[in-house]
């Protein structure tokens, strides 16, 4: 009844504009984020629907329920897995079931479509057209590659070895299962496959993480025994991951300004077995990077709050959402940029990777293009060359994500290296980046980015271009 009842809360804020579905849901003290995330995202995607359902068969009248309570409930009952929760709302459910089913029955006829995808706005439809696969990374703190799929062979599942091409990854169906053919520990299965309540999710042996999420960490590799930041962690599939590379040894520091995302995260980790962390409830702009504790750090992970809108319920496939909140966008890009800006101040490090989930160059290329204007000792390295997609033009260094080219919900990553790093000469020798630019500065440098991605004839001749570094 719980899952309910947060569902049923989440969408009213949302519809009050009281935050953004990703950012309410991670707030939320639910224990099953994911669950959670997905029940808000489908009803939210066939509300229209749901509503008339509700409306036509007047169910709110002789239910006594909520709207938004009885959207979810009338989602999961009729599009869903079925009702989830035992009690009293369940029996009354199931009691209004064939009127509920008549009612989507008659909206199916009046609109000469089949399935219940058909029924949604023609955008929408578009994301659904290629079902994002479910991506399992093994945690490799408890346990092998080799163990879980034994596990899940002896469980009915039937192995297929490593995909060959990313097609493969959207041709499963059933308990068949692939070997991702980009990321090791990630194995791929149908998007209807479900492990929130399997042994194996539950003991933390396995984490459900989208490939696109994993890529940050892969791409960082820090080495075991290094000194690690993850500057804005919650809720820790990152520093799970990053852990998990680094074998739990060294240092990783995780630091997250949200106390109940903080609390969540340490809920994860626990079960995941990580031991070389150390939290920290903290903005990271107000750490120091000359602080002693952080002397060693080499490699920074820096996924800062974003617009969210790779995530494939929560925006409809085109370019309206940065048009219709420019202004918010232009506020969360000047904080990514004063992130960034500030996470290249640590005097010893070597790589740092930026990540979003947002689809907007304004929150990717544009805050990178402008903060290596201002941080010429860093450069781009070009990652994964084979990777489909690729940075905007002309930061083709970077990777992007997407449903349609890699079938991952949609993301941007970036790793900076600090030149001196394949030049002569010891790091300890060199001094932190320029000072961190004010906010003023920011926003001004973030308008102005338009111009610095001009072809190079058009910019101001004493203005240095990104150079691009080989794999």
């Amino acid at each position: 009844m719980a899952l309910y009842t947060k569902a049923a809360e989440i969408l009213d804020k949302v519809e009050q504009k009281k935050g953004a579905v990703k950012t309410l849901v991670y707030d939320s003290k639910f224990q099953n984020i994911k669950q959670l995330f997905a029940l808000v995202c489908e009803t939210q995607k066939y509300s229209a629907v749901l509503q008339e359902i509700i409306e036509t068969t007047r169910l709110l009248k002789l239910t006594n329920l909520r709207q938004h309570l009885a959207k979810v409930l009338v989602y999961d009952l009729l599009i869903g897995q079925g009702i989830k929760c035992g009690g009293s709302w369940k029996a009354m459910m199931l009691k209004h079931r064939s009127r509920l089913q008549a009612a989507l029955a008659r909206i199916k006829v009046k609109q000469k479509v089949s399935r219940n995808q058909d029924l949604l706005p023609p955008n929408v439809q578009r994301n659904n057209d290629v079902d994002i696969p479910r991506y399992v990374r093994v945690n490799t703190l408890k346990t092998t590659v080799e163990d879980v799929i034994d596990y899940l062979k002896r469980d009915g599942y039937s192995y297929q070895g490593m995909a060959s091409q990313l097609e493969d990854l959207c041709s499963l169906s059933g308990k068949t299962f692939l070997s991702d053919l980009h990321l090791r520990d990630l194995l791929v299965f149908s998007a209807k496959v479900d492990f929130h309540d399997h042994y194996l999710y539950k003991a933390g042996h396995i984490i459900l993480q989208d490939k696109a999420s994993c890529l940050p960490a892969y791409l960082l590799d820090p080495p075991v025994g290094g000194h690690v930041i993850d500057a804005c962690a919650a809720p820790g599939n990152k520093t799970s991951h990053l852990a998990a590379i680094m074998k739990n040894k060294g240092k990783l520091f995780a630091f997250d300004r949200d106390t109940k995302r903080l609390s969540t995260m340490s809920t994860l980790l626990l079960r995941a077995g990580v031991t070389c962390h150390q939290l920290s409830n903290e903005d990271f702009l107000k750490v120091d990077p000359l602080s002693p504790a952080y002397k060693d750090v080499k490699h920074i992970l820096l996924d800062p709050s974003c617009s969210g809108s790779g995530m494939v319920c929560l925006h409809d496939g085109g370019s309206e959402e940065q048009e219709q909140d420019p202004e918010r966008l232009k506020a969360l890009a000047a904080f990514q940029l004063r992130c960034l800006n500030h996470a290249l101040k640590f005097p010893k490090l070597q790589h740092l990777v930026y990540s979003t989930c947002s689809i907007h160059t304004q929150e990717n290329e544009e805050v990178v293009s402008v903060c290596l204007e201002k941080n010429p000792d860093f450069s781009l390295i070009h990652l994964l060359p084979e990777w489909p997609e690729r940075g905007r033009d002309p930061l083709t260094q970077c990777l992007r994500a997407s449903t349609t080219k890699t079938f991952t919900q949609g993301f941007f990553v970036a790793m900076l290296e600090r030149q001196t790093t394949r030049n002569s000469g010891s790091l300890d020798e060199q001094t932190p980046s320029k000072s961190e630019p004010t906010v003023g500065e920011e926003e001004k440098m973030v308008v102005s980015v338009e111009e610095q991605l001009q072809p190079p004839a058009a910019r101001k001749r004493n203005r240095k271009k990104p150079k691009k570094q080989k794999s």
